[in-house]
């Protein structure tokens, strides 16, 4: 190796070091009080036989105020199991809250980390030179969106799109079964992954029909296996969770367009037949199919993602921050590979975050390091949230703009000639 190879890699290792620091103090100081909640109480119903979409009293279990009868979780089996794994780990031996949470977030520390780096490999195979590779890894290590709703929120998007990534990868290498059960636990762990499912099928399907069943068979048998065979061997009831509004269809607000409705209207559901616009996404991913330019290599694959993604999340009438990590890791291929203008990447990070701040979700993180301070910081926001509605609602006409313009680039972008499905170097 030689000294300059050396420095190189030695500086990688401090940068790496760095990153997994500062993920730690994060998720050590950090938890939000909402959600967290939820996945500390998932992970104990799961851990003692009552199933996750059950809801129970936990205050006695957690000795904390804030461990009432909470909305159970909204995931489906993956993540609870995982959920429950830690709690037997962690707080059945040692009953520390901070810990407990620690071990929440030490999956998405590592799929942050995994990110990084299998985005740089991708890159590499398709031509990137090996410092531009680097900038890659370490705008994933060190993206301020992905560690603070990563780390610091303990939100799990960002292993849906290691997932998502690593599928895409694995399909453009012509290892079709493979990539058919990751996208599947992709789908399983969060749905949004489920236009990334839709491009690869489309993609296969105009390559080798038969292809595209195949991995559509598996696809479903895998699925299966992560939703069904949980519930029915665990003796899960459902009742619930089934009958609660279902956030796809009917819930408002967040980063959605319906937030700028509240400017004039604040429901909390949507009211009479405006459910309808609960479906828009549906017709939209429809459309976002037909109109891409789909093309033979994994530049192309990435491309069709990044678009459908997009129009999926610009489509819902809710939208959380953290979704948007799903698809910053595929814009930041195309933006490397000067495939799109790298301004349009920032805007999709950076619109978020800020949309984040003005809408209090760093003073959530708050709960459970320093109760005080966010109790009174919440309520002094909340007493001002007249004038930020008007900025959050701008900031989401931006992050339409911003998005509808990404997208557009990515199903209007010629074919890219790229290597055979295989025959990657």
């Amino acid at each position: 190796m030689t000294t300059a190879a050396a420095a190189t890699t030695h500086y990688d290792r401090r940068l790496l070091a760095l990153s997994v620091a500062v993920q730690l103090v994060l998720a050590w100081l950090f938890a939000h009080a909402y959600d967290a909640r939820v996945s500390l109480t998932t992970g104990y119903l799961v851990a003692t036989g009552h199933g996750p979409y059950s809801p129970l009293d936990l205050t006695a279990v957690f000795h904390h105020v804030g461990f009432g009868q909470l909305t159970t979780i909204g995931y489906p089996p993956p993540w609870p199991l995982v959920t429950g794994l830690l709690y037997k780990a962690t707080y059945a031996l040692v009953p520390s809250l901070h810990l407990y949470d620690l071990a929440l977030k030490l999956p998405v520390i590592a799929a942050t980390v995994g990110l990084a780096y299998l985005v740089a490999a991708a890159l590499r195979r398709v031509g990137a030179q090996a410092q531009v590779c680097r900038r890659a890894w370490a705008f994933l290590l060190f993206n301020p969106l992905i560690l603070f709703t990563g780390a610091g929120w303990g939100q799990i998007d960002v292993i849906v799109a290691l997932l998502a990534v690593a599928a895409l990868v694995l399909v453009w290498r012509g290892r079709w079964a493979s990539s058919a059960a990751l996208l599947a636990l992709a789908v399983c762990a969060k749905p949004i992954a489920l236009p990334v499912a839709l491009v690869v099928l489309v993609w296969l399907a105009g390559r080798a029909p038969r292809e595209a069943l195949r991995y559509a068979a598996v696809l479903v048998a895998w699925a299966a296996v992560f939703v069904v065979v949980p519930v029915a061997a665990l003796g899960w009831r459902t009742t619930q969770i089934r009958q609660r509004p279902n956030a796809q269809f009917l819930m408002t607000g967040g980063l959605s367009y319906t937030t700028v409705a509240r400017l004039v209207r604040d429901p909390l559901t949507l009211p009479g037949h405006w459910w309808l616009l609960g479906l828009l996404w549906v017709v939209a991913l429809v459309a976002g199919l037909a109109l891409w330019r789909r093309g033979e290599g994994f530049v192309d694959l990435v491309r069709g993602s990044a678009a459908l993604t997009l129009v999926f999340l610009l489509t819902r009438t809710w939208l959380a921050e953290p979704n948007v990590v799903l698809v910053l890791p595929l814009v930041l291929v195309l933006a490397t590979l000067d495939e799109l203008d790298r301004r349009l990447l920032t805007a999709l990070w950076l619109i978020p975050l800020l949309f984040a701040i003005a809408n209090a979700a760093p003073l959530q993180l708050l709960w459970l390091t320093f109760p005080d301070a966010w109790r009174s910081s919440v309520a002094a926001m909340g007493a001002h949230d007249a004038v930020l509605l008007p900025v959050r609602a701008a900031l989401v006409v931006a992050w339409q703009v911003a998005g509808w313009w990404t997208a557009a680039v990515c199903l209007r972008r010629e074919r890219a000639p790229a290597p055979a499905v295989g025959a990657a170097t």
